[in-house]
């Protein structure tokens, strides 16, 4: 008898997390939802990643494991994933967080119950910084659910490790984007918004915890990122110049906060041409004006203040 597919294939990309990547692996094995194969790429990594994997090899013969010979970057790792994915849906975990037991169960509910432009179900989860845990997406986010395309151009709040996402989308929309050094999943979510409705398990099912290595705390490869996709899909953003415009203040900000003044300029004076009256815009042509010390230092007494008023 030929073996029968899984209906979900779990893609754990990796790279140097051999002290975490059991850690994420066990959540997965812990569902109470038991259909899946895991598949782990592992990104070129040279400490002890593949021994802990083999380990969890032995036991269950659903991972698979796969190696690129170089780090290649995260895109690229769950890119070999889906190549490789068995399943008819597909979930993504990252090696540094980790699954509560029930969420694959509820989203495999709503699947079952869902209409069939439903091709993605992501959960809410809890971001872990130091002692401070927060839950997301905010209960203020409006539209959460069904056409979500236009409100992912303003702004993403899906965590990856969140969705399982039909496979048949990445034949329709692509895989990840890899010359993106992050908001990979983003960009993902924007192409894929426009076959498919979403739906929401409005609760928190992830544990996503901060590292401090993380690509996420890099500037120069947020600044990059937002270049492309502002430059890929800038047809789709003129069409609401407000968020348009939000996007270009944006980059400026970040340009002016790495002390590259006179280019952060050039985008405040582009977001004037999609939003005159954008007040924020105004203020930071006013202070990109006064030097690039100035900015910086305003910026840090603004982050000060929202980490005393949100806590975040």
């Amino acid at each position: 008898m030929p073996e029968k597919n899984p209906t979900v294939s779990v893609i754990i990309p990796t790279y140097n997390r051999a002290h975490l990547i059991g850690r994420a692996i066990q959540s997965v094995l812990n569902q109470t939802y038991q259909d899946f194969e895991v598949i782990v790429v592992d990104d070129g990594s040279t400490d002890n990643t593949e021994e802990v994997i083999k380990e969890f090899q032995r036991k269950d013969e659903r991972i698979k494991y796969i190696k690129h010979e170089k780090n290649k970057g995260g895109s690229a790792a769950r890119n070999t994933g889906i190549k490789a994915a068995r399943g008819k849906y597909i979930a993504f975990q990252d090696s540094d967080d980790e699954w509560l037991p029930e969420k694959l169960e509820k989203q495999m509910q709503v699947f079952e119950n869902a209409p069939a432009e439903v091709g993605v179900v992501y959960t809410g989860f809890w971001r872990i910084k130091g002692n401070k845990k927060t839950c997301i997406p905010s209960s203020n986010i409006k539209g959460k659910r069904g056409d979500i395309h236009k409100i992912l151009l303003r702004r993403n709040f899906i965590a990856l490790p969140t969705v399982v996402v039909k496979k048949t989308y990445f034949r329709k929309a692509g895989m990840f984007d890899e010359r993106l050094p992050r908001l990979q999943d983003w960009e993902l979510f924007i192409r894929i918004s426009k076959y498919c409705h979403f739906k929401c398990v409005d609760e928190p099912l992830l544990i996503a915890y901060y590292q401090q290595d993380s690509i996420s705390g890099n500037q120069d490869a947020l600044i990059k990122t937002l270049k492309l996709i502002l430059a890929k899909h800038f047809e789709e953003f003129k069409k609401d110049k407000k968020t348009l415009a939000k996007h270009t203040y944006w980059i400026g900000s970040l340009l002016c906060k790495t002390k590259k003044v006179k280019e952060g300029r050039k985008y405040f004076f582009r977001t004037l041409k999609y939003d005159l009256l954008y007040m924020k815009n105004w203020i930071a042509i006013l202070l990109s004006l006064l030097g690039k010390d100035t900015f910086k230092k305003v910026a840090k007494i603004k982050y000060k203040y929202k980490i005393r008023r949100t806590g975040l």
